[in-house]
């Protein structure tokens, strides 16, 4: 029996990168929304941000940014050439996984949603760091 198994195709690397952001994006945002069903939660941003020595404004603006860091790189990891592609999406990588877990929570949620997030960001410095142009 001869069977022909047709050779694996070489996937796009910006469309997985850019695929991956998508997932920390989504994850990103589903954490903060089942964290607004915490009771007290908004107290908890009131005393990080008088801890951190920033108004409410502030550290929102801040988690703003940060956000934003993520949603930009769903559309770089697509449009930027090979080299500046790879170092951006790794220097991109590490800054949000600091963010993650640097404004971590301890909810069981937070935790395993930031676990996921974490994964995904490593395996997106991974596939860059792995990656070489054709």
């Amino acid at each position: 029996m001869n069977i022909n198994i047709p050779p694996t195709k070489k996937f796009d690397t910006k469309a997985l990168l850019s695929t991956l952001w998508i997932v920390v994006m989504i994850n990103m945002l589903k954490a903060d929304i089942l964290s607004l069903f915490i009771p007290g939660a908004a107290d908890e941003v009131a005393r990080t941000a008088a801890s951190a020595g920033a108004s409410i404004p502030q550290l929102m603006l801040a988690g703003a940014v940060m956000g934003q860091i993520g949603i930009a790189m769903i559309v770089l990891s697509r449009v930027l050439k090979y080299g500046l592609n790879r170092w951006i999406n790794i220097l991109a990588a590490i800054i949000t996984m600091a963010y993650i877990w640097g404004g971590m929570a301890s909810y069981p949620h937070y935790l395993f949603i930031a676990s996921v997030e974490t994964l995904c960001l490593l395996l997106i410095i991974w596939f860059a760091w792995k990656w070489h142009n054709v």
